[in-house]
């Protein structure tokens, strides 16, 4: 955050003060701006190249792919020069490119362990003697229909900060997923069918089910 907001701050004043004392042929403004940016980028690198969490990887694709571009441009004086310049990413092509597989193969493992844990306690509900919810007077699984659905869009939506082909990889990841989650909850309250007709609140439960595939579509 300091670098980046140091770097913006300097080559606006380099654009708007510094640039006109010289000749054109210096191009001050260029040797600047490559300066910050290697300089920036050797650092962005060297993060790469080290031991990094999931949210460290998060947070450093958002720089090279979003939050540096844009922050840069945001000085309409600046984004002019900017363009000139051409400065690239942030980190190399094949790194950035393994930072967002490792990124793509957590998010992937995180979404799907969430869905597990959101259909066993759902499936743990059915067991209890107690009656289902009821949204907007219908019986509904607030826990299942809709924190799945929430879910798999929260897992797009952050990807698709990043950038908007690494939001498409995850999407197109997860929906792959899905029909497998699917499955295993249609095998439960298959089975849940079968052995729970004496459940006291069978019925709504069934009803809660059915309601939660219009969801589900």
């Amino acid at each position: 955050l300091h670098m980046g907001k140091t770097m913006r701050e300097d080559l606006t004043v380099v654009v708007k003060y510094i640039k006109q004392l010289y000749p054109p042929e210096f191009n001050v403004f260029s040797i600047y701006a490559e300066l910050y940016h290697n300089y920036f980028a050797s650092q962005a690198k060297k993060n790469a190249e080290s031991h990094l969490e999931d949210k460290d990887i998060y947070l450093l694709l958002s720089w090279v792919h979003n939050f540096y571009p844009k922050n840069m441009r945001k000085d309409h004086a600046l984004a002019k020069e900017l363009d000139k310049v051409k400065l690239g990413s942030l980190l190399p092509s094949s790194l950035s490119k393994e930072l967002e597989k490792k990124y793509l193969d957590s998010e992937e493992v995180t979404v799907n362990n969430s869905l597990k844990k959101c259909l066993d306690k759902e499936i743990q509900r059915w067991k209890e003697d107690k009656e289902p919810e009821k949204l907007n007077g219908h019986f509904q699984s607030e826990l299942l229909g809709i924190f799945v659905i929430q879910s798999i869009y929260s897992g797009q939506k952050r990807a698709q900060d990043i950038s908007r082909a690494v939001g498409e990889e995850l999407s197109q990841r997860l929906w792959k997923e899905l029909p497998a989650f699917l499955r295993s909850y249609r095998d439960a309250f298959e089975e849940f069918k079968e052995k729970s007709k004496k459940h006291t609140y069978y019925k709504p439960i069934l009803i809660a089910n059915i309601n939660n595939c219009w969801n589900f579509r």
